[in-house]
């Protein structure tokens, strides 16, 4: 009998593996769905609605894994950050301010369109297509594995890159008359294979830069479609590269209104700093990556002033969310992939001396779906009628006054899975795995889930954030009745998202 139990969980595990292996040099399928408009649908050109909107220059800085307290002006005692601190004195720091999303495809996205990532089918992250053998078979068996719930890793986006029918902010402005530049790392898309999902097929004019992650293979270095470099080896050399080219963007574009999109590679891991900056922080090796970042500011602040536009000109610099496996969180739980306060609060300072008053801080809740509407509105354009925008214009919250009613929720997504909602003070998280992504993993219906029986943690969660910003004590025994509410406003939200999940407000 032994021998026969012994004899079906081997049989059991080769035949698990079996069905792991199948298919693992395939590239992830496409899904078309994304990528149109409804039937029949043609698109209207968005116009300027607005004449005497102020047009101020924008330029939007993007970290990549930056922590919330891993600048001076946030806390931070190992990293030193003085331009981007001044940047702080000069403006508005927001201490309560979300990516959309815990991780890089995804959040970006949201960032230049406005709208959650769900509706646009950049849900998880992008893997390049032309990537080695070896490295998509190993992917392709985290994802199998993940079936399996033994790992949390995958899905990665339900598209391969950007849906031609996004609008994003670029496109936008440019119905205003603005020169658009990208530089640094786009993540939404392998232009380096497929060049619909260029930059420059998305509004901007100019593109200097990388198509993903710097721990993806190849790694190539573009300056709009033109590639430069098959594969970076010399990554430490990237920072200042953006630098050049951001610079000299800001001086071509002295005479008209500019976009510029500046999406920095690191401290995304693996990590490299120039010979100037290695070994200079009190932070390791992660903090030199960061004081190179704040060098960079400072150049572009230097810069804005020499060609008299620093006035003119409205500065977001923030991340695309928490830190991954090195970084500081703050006080908040959690980190990069995950839906505790640690994956998705990031530090946001935004300058603009015309609106902005210097020296002030902003606690209300906001998040990056928040910029497009803002910024459609600065520069006088009107917003997309053909299509749900679930950011908010946070004009009022830049200019210091309260905006307490911006937003009635904030959904909280891992991967293609909605696990968490805050309304006021209130996080309600339905599941979750308790710790450090992508493993050890303990949501009901995982293997270590099912053998814990609750032991490791419990669900749901519902976290005052105005007592316990830390997540640290659940009150959902205390306040069953705000849980209630909240599972109901986020059961609403899927069954909306269900019946529509573009978010198109014409015909389909």
């Amino acid at each position: 009998m032994k021998r026969l139990v012994v004899a079906g969980a081997l049989l059991a595990s080769i035949a698990m593996l079996a069905v792991i292996a199948s298919g693992l040099l395939d590239e992830p399928p496409n899904n078309p769905v994304y990528e149109a408009y409804p039937p029949n649908y043609d698109p209207t050109p968005l116009s300027v609605v607005n004449t005497k909107a102020p047009r101020p220059n924008i330029i939007i800085i993007n970290c990549d894994d930056l922590g919330y307290r891993d600048l001076g002006c946030f806390g931070s005692k190992s990293i030193r950050t003085p331009n981007i601190d001044r940047l702080a004195t000069g403006g508005v720091r927001f201490t309560n301010f979300y990516a959309s999303n815990s991780v890089c495809t995804p959040s970006r996205a949201s960032l230049l369109t406005g709208r959650y990532p769900q509706r646009s089918g950049m849900t998880g992250v992008l893997d390049p297509i032309g990537e080695s053998k070896h490295f998509t078979a190993l992917k392709n068996f985290g994802y199998r594995v993940s079936k399996w719930v033994l790992i949390d890793i995958g899905p990665g986006a339900r598209t391969r890159g950007f849906p031609k029918s996004e609008i994003t902010i670029a496109e936008a402005l440019k119905t205003a008359g603005y020169r658009t530049g990208m530089i640094g790392k786009w993540h939404l898309g392998d232009y380096s294979h497929e060049p619909d999902y260029s930059p420059l097929r998305h509004g901007f004019d100019f593109a200097f830069g990388v198509p993903h992650s710097n721990d993806m293979a190849p790694f190539p270095l573009f300056r709009n479609e033109q590639e430069l470099d098959a594969h970076v080896e010399d990554q430490a050399k990237l920072t200042g590269l953006y630098t050049r080219e951001a610079l000299a963007f800001i001086e071509q574009s002295r005479a008209e209104p500019f976009f510029l999109y500046l999406a920095h590679t690191f401290p995304h891991q693996p990590l490299f700093a120039s010979e100037r900056f290695r070994g200079k922080s009190r932070g390791g090796l992660y903090g030199d990556t960061v004081e190179e970042i704040d060098w960079s500011t400072g150049e572009i602040l230097e810069c804005l002033k020499k060609n008299g536009l620093a006035e003119d000109t409205l500065i977001f610099f923030t991340s695309d969310n928490g830190p991954w496996f090195e970084g500081d969180p703050g006080h908040q739980r959690g980190r990069k992939g995950q839906s505790y306060e640690g994956g998705f609060k990031v530090p946001m300072i935004v300058r603009y001396p015309k609106l902005a008053p210097a020296g002030t801080t902003c606690d209300e809740p906001a998040m990056n779906i928040d910029l497009f509407p803002t910024l459609l509105a600065l520069a006088g354009v009107e917003m997309p009628k053909d299509r749900i925008i679930d950011g908010k214009d946070m004009t009022r919250l830049l200019s210091g006054k309260k905006d307490k009613g911006l937003h009635e929720a904030f959904y909280f997504y891992h991967l293609n899975e909605l696990e968490a909602i805050r309304v006021d003070q209130w996080k309600y998280i339905r599941k979750i795995h308790h710790y450090v992504w992508p493993a050890p993993i303990d949501k009901p219906g995982t293997l270590l889930g099912r053998f814990s029986k609750g032991r490791l943690g419990r669900w749901p969660l519902l976290y005052d954030l105005e007592l316990d910003p830390g997540e640290s004590y659940n009150l959902i025994d205390t306040h069953p009745e705000v849980g209630q509410k909240l599972l109901e406003k986020m059961t609403e939200w899927e069954e909306a998202l269900r019946q529509n999940p573009r978010g198109w407000t014409v015909d389909q």
